[in-house]
């Protein structure tokens, strides 16, 4: 009945089941566990009338040009630079941190003379990282790195990673720079933006095409066998021959045959706030709260008309593959790497099988490298297409 299997309908699956069905005029089937579509991107409206993302926020940004137009194709989109911030010692400051949160914290003589010592050191630069100020040989610069490595830095991270402060890789501090202007906006990309009415929206609009044809609550382990013994395929112990793209773990895939894929977590506290504003921002850290990372305030993101406020507190936990989570972060380390390849190198022995997403490729990537990762997939089953 099907010209290819595509197994997960986040941005990857339905990213190459779109190309199959429309470019190659293929019959495509769509398999997804979860009872909805569109993966972690999947939002709602609630009994508020706002728009909430079930599985934590999500904003569009990316410098490839080749994604914002493939984006830009399905639904409507709007120009959206989301703007963070941080709740340290009982105030609010800018996320990433910026001139503003040296006036915030320190005396005005302190703050301008810490500001030229920053202009004379970092001259040309306009950010750096944490990583960096914290060895930097001006003893100035390199206290207040310390402040904001002891008040926020090391305590999200622990919380973030499960793990005490004293044992953080150093590498993953990077990920959010410090500025040096009082320029605000939690990216710096060319394109930002977030599609109205919502992402489950845009996935609607990708998966409408009457090749398409997408089947929820079910898992492939029912649906196909996998026999890495022959290298094959099976459906009800038929060998089939159709290019099967598969997003989700390994790991899952393959029965945890080398064991278990470390992931980090999350769970999520929904609220509902009788208030238009609940906090400063759409999205706010607390590094020194409890339990709890950050706060999204969803009727913020975008700006949505409502006299109450959906709030969402984020709380970091260890993936438990027993269904009662979801995997989100891969856990980088040479071991987990080393496992993954010993998993992908299983699936390698069968020739029409693709992997593709943060799952199945076991990386971190933000939703514009998972779009660009789906496109070079599909140049690759054109290939693959072109040979068989």
């Amino acid at each position: 009945m099907y010209d290819a299997i595509v197994v997960g309908c986040g941005f990857s699956g339905a990213v190459i089941a779109r190309h199959l069905a429309a470019e190659k005029n293929l019959k495509v089937l769509v398999l997804d566990k979860r009872n909805h579509i569109a993966g972690n991107m999947y939002d709602k409206v609630d009994e508020n009338g706002i728009i909430v993302q079930q599985y934590g926020p999500h904003i569009f940004h990316t410098n490839n040009e080749r994604v914002y137009k493939y984006i830009k194709k399905f639904g409507t989109w709007e120009n959206f630079n989301l703007e963070c911030m941080v709740f340290m010692n009982g105030k609010y400051t800018p996320s990433p941190f910026n001139f503003q949160t040296i006036d915030d914290y320190y005396e005005k003589d302190k703050a301008e003379l810490l500001k030229e010592r920053i202009r004379h050191n970092y001259y040309g630069l306009d950010k750096t990282t944490i990583v960096e100020m914290l060895t930097c040989q001006d003893e100035v610069i390199r206290d207040y790195a310390n402040f904001l490595f002891d008040n926020d830095y090391s305590l999200y991270t622990a919380k973030q990673w499960g793990i005490s402060p004293s044992e953080i890789d150093i590498s993953v501090l990077k990920r959010v720079p410090v500025l040096f202007s009082y320029k605000t906006g939690y990216f710096d990309d060319t394109y930002q933006c977030m599609p109205v009415g919502g992402f489950t929206k845009i996935f609607e609009d990708i998966l409408n095409h009457s090749n398409i044809e997408i089947m929820l609550n079910t898992n492939v382990k029912n649906y196909l066998e996998i026999d890495i013994e022959n290298g094959q395929i099976k459906k009800n112990g038929k060998v089939i021959n159709i290019p099967v793209i598969f997003t989700g773990a390994l790991d899952e895939l393959l029965n945890y045959k080398f064991g278990l894929l470390p992931y980090r977590s999350l769970k999520f506290e929904y609220k509902t706030e009788d208030t238009k504003s609940f906090q400063n921002a759409p999205v706010v850290a607390y590094p020194q709260a409890e339990g709890f990372t950050r706060i999204t305030e969803y009727n913020k993101l975008p700006k949505q008309d409502s006299n109450k406020s959906t709030i969402a507190f984020e709380y970091p936990l260890q993936y438990d593959s027993g269904g009662t989570s979801e995997p989100y972060y891969p856990i980088i380390s040479e071991d987990n790497l080393n496992k993954y390849n010993d998993y992908k190198n299983e699936l390698n022995k069968i020739d029409n099988v693709f992997v593709c997403g943060r799952l199945a490729d076991y990386k971190y990537y933000n939703m514009d490298q998972v779009i660009n990762r789906a496109l070079d997939i599909c140049e690759d089953l054109d290939l693959w297409l072109l040979n068989n």
